[in-house]
């Protein structure tokens, strides 16, 4: 008999900061993916808050700006539940920081942004995980301003001499990545014209951007799909 499919939830802070190579990941895997957009979606309702796994993507917000975006306090609230009962969940750069607030911890800016293709460094943990798929040197894409303390019972997979808390996983279900390996690199056009601002304001040019990435995208997907594929099969 064919394995039943389950579902997947992304939840989307902005259109362009999307799934990108994890959804066909998904697809194949046997889960069926439908997207959430944080600022006007319901997050309680119970297609969202029953999901069989939950993905909460990137974003150019902080989690401290809660005030501006009241959202944000929904979405630590569901991150919350879901790792008390350690359901599949899986942050990513805003999400993993939201992840961290869920579990009580503190997020703030990080001494500099980290914006480009760049490496990464595995702890002991790191190296056991999913992570350990990364290419030797793991090397990746970097796009975020803020860090956060490493929530207590969780475990540091990777860091960086700029942001010391880069991936963390925290009990077995739930995986908090600052870097972005969902990030296709032949969409990321959209990421240098909506984070424009962002880029002058740090002096990152796009072209400059757009050549790593070009050297990057031969070897993303299959990246992607040795960690991402490793991580779903793990979480069972």
């Amino acid at each position: 008999m064919p394995v039943p499919r389950r579902s997947a939830v992304a939840v989307r802070h902005v259109a362009f900061e999307d799934l990108g190579l994890l959804s066909p990941i998904l697809d194949a895997a046997g889960w069926d993916v439908s997207y959430c957009d944080a600022p006007t979606d319901d997050l309680t309702a119970p297609a969202v808050t029953k999901a069989d796994l939950l993905v909460v993507l990137g974003g150019p917000i902080g989690v401290y700006d809660q005030d501006d975006f009241p959202f944000l306090g929904r979405e630590i609230e569901l991150l919350g539940r879901r790792l008390a009962e350690d359901l599949p969940t899986l942050g990513i750069c805003l999400g993993a920081q939201l992840m961290a607030c869920a579990l009580g911890q503190a997020v703030y800016p990080c001494f500099e942004k980290e914006i480009g293709w760049g490496p990464v460094t595995l702890t002991e943990a790191g190296k056991a995980s999913c992570l350990g798929a990364l290419p030797r040197g793991g090397h990746v894409l970097h796009w975020h301003g803020d860090t956060f303390d490493l929530p207590p019972g969780a475990s540091l997979l990777a860091s960086t001499k700029a942001c010391t808390n880069q991936a963390f996983v925290y009990r077995k279900r739930g995986l908090g990545l600052q870097f972005h390996l969902e990030a296709d690199p032949a969409r990321l056009e959209h990421w240098y014209v909506g984070h424009a601002v962002e880029l002058e304001a740090v002096g990152i040019f796009p072209r400059d951007l757009r050549a790593a990435s070009a050297k990057a995208a031969k070897r993303a997907r299959a990246v992607a799909e040795a960690v991402f594929g490793r991580w779903l099969a793990e979480i069972g």
